[in-house]
């Protein structure tokens, strides 16, 4: 039913969780294959993904590319875009399930553009248990629900025809997640009863208060138009 793809750089630290936590899901029958399209690695994590069982494909470097080298050599229907540092609740497989065969026959049963089967998303969390975090998280999710903006770290189960049908992965530097989401609509787009824990170590690093406010301007500059190219010189 799912085919899970994962875009991989040196992510082999979170790696581990990531997917052990999707092996319920596998023993559940509602995950086929997980897929990861690595983009040079220097460390272990094409080993690991490899010791566990993923299907390991070298891609482009750059997640865009690898999200679209990852889902055109996915088989399943149903496709999980997940980050390496995202480590899904274990009652994500229930979520998933419902949401496949609730919308699995959507498509033919409406034909036409608002006929696509939505997409779902988790909710977010932190490997990190502050306030400022869950004020991060919480900001993230109501940005999710009422915007119809859900990011990559929180996970994207698509079915294959609905992306299709609105131009794939588009080939970005950066915000390739936001681009997808606004080109699916807030009306395509339902959250799942599940969470999607992430690395916090970005906001560790930059800042609890800067790196939100920075990850807003540049989200805000990209929905007004700025250039993709222009705005990844800024976020790296």
């Amino acid at each position: 039913m799912i085919s899970a793809v994962i875009p991989t750089l040196d992510a082999a630290a979170r790696l581990v969780p990531c997917l052990s936590a999707l092996v319920p899901g596998a023993v559940d029958g509602v995950l086929r294959e997980v897929v990861v399209a690595d983009g040079g690695s220097q460390d272990a994590s094409r080993a690991i993904a490899a010791d566990m069982g993923c299907r390991v494909i070298e891609a482009p470097r750059g997640r865009a590319r690898q999200l679209a080298a990852g889902i055109a050599a996915a088989r399943a229907p149903w496709l999980l875009l997940l980050h390496g540092d995202s480590v899904l609740s274990p009652d994500w497989v229930a979520a998933a399930r419902q949401h496949v065969t609730r919308h699995g026959a959507l498509a033919q049963a409406r034909p036409g553009a608002m006929g696509l089967r939505p997409a779902g998303y988790f909710r977010l969390a932190f490997d990190e248990a502050t306030a400022q975090a869950r004020r991060v998280a919480g900001l993230a999710n109501w940005r999710a629900q009422a915007l119809g903006l859900p990011y990559g770290d929180q996970g994207l189960l698509i079915h294959r025809e609905t992306l299709a049908a609105v131009g794939g992965i588009a080939e970005l530097p950066l915000l390739e997640d936001l681009d997808l989401v606004r080109r699916l609509g807030r009306r395509r787009l339902l959250a799942l009863d599940a969470v999607s824990e992430t690395s916090a170590e970005r906001y560790r690093r930059d800042g609890w208060l800067a790196r939100p406010v920075r990850n807003i301007l540049i989200a805000g500059a990209f929905l007004a138009g700025v250039p993709a190219a222009t705005l990844a010189r800024l976020y790296r």
